[in-house]
């Protein structure tokens, strides 16, 4: 009996000594610099994500892009990261391809030009090849997006909230593009840039910033909505908050200078094939698989791919249940912690994809834009709560990767 008591008190010592250890590591960690903190995490979160996609990339057959078990760099540069390669080498068609019907076909004009031409500069300078410099570019980019995010959070978040947001950042779903040839990484840098200045009311910085980020990807014209809310929410609530005049001026020209950005690049196209409806009929084209050529009328793309994908009545009724889901999560108690400038951005980029987007697979890539909603999922301090969430979050990236990358021949499920 002496030696079974004086077992379990050494277990108990053991567990004690591991949990003081564990306490230790939490403190060292804790008192670590913020910028030390996320690009930690966000390190940790691309070596899983890049351990995922060489998992999948090891059983990937032959396909239009590469051979069987291709490398990671091959790898994660397929789908439209070939797009951007093509524009970065060929530039932009001035003839539109068209089919025996007219229809105007599948092409570059989808693909803005910000992400490639800097991908060709990091070329040019390191005289790297595409696939490791895209990679290179949207990896860099994504840890600059993270650290901006860390502090969009601080503004609204006491520390240790912010961070765990950045982790929920740095793990979610998609997130796994910030190690492929893709805009987004490069995309959400300008936009956590650009809702950053505008919670510091620094509007005059929003003019260079807004500028590169509509030739990045679409979603100017949903932050140029978040500014006018902006400009008339604190019009309306001037007594209890100074709206001085020149803030006044400075965020209504921002507010029109980006909607002028945002439509741009169609603009652009119109330019230089010389049919107006250049880049709308090249963006229809995407859809024409799914529900044949048809014109672009806002608010009802939603509506046909329920239609589409669910029939009818299921089809409107899943649509207009999101729609409700949508409104009730803005107005929750969590999201309201993140404060009303963000929850403005999340409304607006919401009724963009609405009037706008046709939902199919990638509808999961362009919701990551309303990431200032991660705030609110990471308020529970629970460590338990934490840890689920990481793993579902996990859990959802090797998901979105099994449905959406990996290429089974006829594929409808595009990322």
């Amino acid at each position: 009996m002496t030696d079974g008591g004086a077992g379990a008190a050494g277990a108990v010592d053991d567990r004690a000594a591991r949990g003081a250890r564990a306490g230790r590591a939490r403190r060292l960690a804790a008192s670590a610099p913020w910028w030390l903190q996320v690009i930690v995490a966000y390190g940790l979160a691309r070596a899983a994500s890049t351990a995922m996609v060489l998992v999948l990339a090891s059983v990937q057959q032959a396909n239009p892009w590469t051979g069987a078990s291709p490398g990671y760099w091959e790898y994660a540069n397929i789908w439209d990261a070939r797009w951007f390669a093509y524009v970065a080498f060929s530039g932009y068609p001035s003839e539109l391809p068209v089919d025996e019907q007219g229809h105007v076909g599948e092409n570059a004009w989808a693909f803005m030009p910000v992400y490639p031409v800097v991908v060709r500069l990091v070329m040019t300078v390191t005289t790297l090849g595409w696939d490791v410099s895209a990679v290179l570019v949207s990896l860099a980019a994504g840890l600059g997006s993270a650290l901006v995010f860390h502090r969009l959070m601080s503004r609204f978040l006491e520390p240790d909230r912010a961070m765990f947001a950045v982790v929920l950042y740095c793990v979610a779903p998609v997130s796994v593009v910030f190690g492929f040839g893709y805009a987004e990484a490069l995309f959400l840098l300008l936009l956590n840039t650009a809702l950053l200045l505008l919670v510091d009311r620094r509007y005059e910085w929003l003019f260079p910033v807004v500028t590169v980020m509509a030739f990045t990807r679409p979603g100017a014209l949903a932050l140029s909505l978040a500014l006018v809310l902006h400009w008339l929410l604190r019009f309306r609530t001037r007594r209890t908050e100074a709206f001085p005049l020149v803030d006044r001026v400075l965020a209504a020209s921002a507010a029109v200078y980006t909607g002028l950005v945002g439509l741009a690049w169609p603009v652009v196209a119109w330019i230089v094939t010389g049919l107006p409806g250049a880049y709308f009929d090249t963006e229809l084209a995407w859809r024409a698989p799914y529900i044949g050529y048809v014109e672009l009328v806002p608010f009802t793309a939603w509506f046909q791919s329920g239609d589409w994908w669910l029939g009818q009545p299921l089809g409107t009724i899943v649509v207009l249940g999101l729609i409700a889901a949508f409104a009730l999560v803005l107005v929750s108690p969590a999201v309201r912690r993140i404060g009303v400038d963000l929850r403005l951005w999340v409304l607006s980029y919401g009724l963009y994809l609405l009037a706008v987007f046709f939902p199919q697979s990638s509808v999961f890539r362009l919701l990551a834009p309303m990431f200032p909603l991660l705030g609110a999922v990471a308020l529970p301090r629970s460590r338990v709560y934490r840890v689920s969430v990481v793993v579902v979050f996990l859990a959802l990236q090797w998901g979105w990767l099994l449905i959406c990358w990996g290429i089974d021949g006829a594929d409808w499920t595009p990322p």
